[in-house]
């Protein structure tokens, strides 16, 4: 069994990951820079001149060879779950977790990143909270549909957000 965590940007998927494996002695994954050492590039180099259907190709080839194993974390990018494919790996392959928080904490967390904003596009033309919110409209049923657990990320630490994934799943990752 895998953990899958999913979620918009800036929902803290990458540094969970980190502390969920550190806890269970397991690897762990990071989508966004596998997606980034195969195609030889930063991903907004990706959008920009290959486009949103190449970078989601890709995608789903990294997710499928990351979760191709047991005991591992592995921290989807945003917009990965969307894809049936990609719906079909994550379910198949382990528990899925949910990271939340309001379009105005991400917005937030995402404009105090620097590396956030100059590594991933906008994407969509309007970009900024709205940006957020509108996504998070189209992406939450996907989401609910794949997790079986969510974790409000809101003014908690990594280390409780982890502390409560680990809980929830002792009977899971403990055999």
């Amino acid at each position: 069994m895998n953990l899958i965590l999913i979620g918009y940007r800036a929902t803290g998927k990458t540094t969970v990951a980190r502390l969920l494996a550190e806890r269970l002695g397991w690897e762990w994954h990071d989508v966004d820079p596998e997606i980034e050492r195969e195609a030889g590039k930063p991903i907004d180099r990706i959008f920009a001149e290959d486009g949103e259907p190449h970078f989601r190709d890709i995608e789903s080839r990294v997710l499928a060879r990351l979760c191709d194993g047991e005991h591992r974390i592995v921290a989807c990018g945003g917009g990965t779950p969307l894809r049936p494919q990609n719906q079909e790996v994550i379910r198949k392959t382990g528990k899925t977790v949910w990271l939340t928080a309001t379009p105005e904490t991400i917005h937030r967390r995402m404009t105090q990143d620097p590396l956030s904003a100059q590594r991933r596009p906008n994407l969509t033309n309007v970009g900024g909270l709205q940006e957020v919110i509108d996504l998070l409209e189209k992406r939450s049923p996907v989401y609910r549909k794949l997790a079986d657990w969510i974790v409000d990320t809101e003014n908690r630490t990594p280390e409780e957000i982890t502390e409560e994934i680990l809980e929830h799943f002792r009977p899971f990752v403990e055999r």
